[in-house]
């Protein structure tokens, strides 16, 4: 005798502190049509679906991508060329961001280098005022 396959669901409370997130953050997901879990009066049932969409858009908004292409690719799932379209896209999304931080942290390092120069003359500075006392 098998026993029936029952879903695991999840509260509002488990995912916030799953994801580490609000209520209020959770609700908004769900306003954008990002999720939607089934309605039980006003209690939100969450099933395996919207856990999964909500762990990639606690992914792609870590890595910094707004919330409008986390979307797109949650949304190209469930749509034509399906997963290997979302994956090529995602991947084309990923080096994009890749580019694009890998540029920040050149201006970074520049910033610093600029600012241990400035510091080292401003060192010296001093020490020549401070001995012409």
């Amino acid at each position: 005798m098998t026993t029936p396959d029952i879903e695991t669901t999840w509260s509002i409370a488990q995912l916030a502190d799953e994801f580490g997130l609000t209520h209020r953050t959770i609700r908004h997901y769900e306003e954008l049509g990002l999720i939607s879990p089934e309605r039980r009066g006003t209690v939100r049932v969450f099933h395996r679906r919207d856990r999964t969409r909500l762990e990639l858009i606690v992914r792609g908004k870590r890595i910094g991508f707004p919330l409008d292409e986390i979307r797109t690719i949650i949304d190209m799932y469930d749509e034509t060329p399906g997963e290997s379209g979302q994956l090529v896209y995602l991947l084309d999304q990923i080096a994009a961001r890749r580019a694009e931080l890998e540029l920040r942290r050149a201006d970074i390092d520049r910033t610093l280098a600029e600012m241990a120069s400035m510091e080292q003359r401003c060192q010296a500075d001093l020490s020549k005022l401070r001995g012409a006392r």
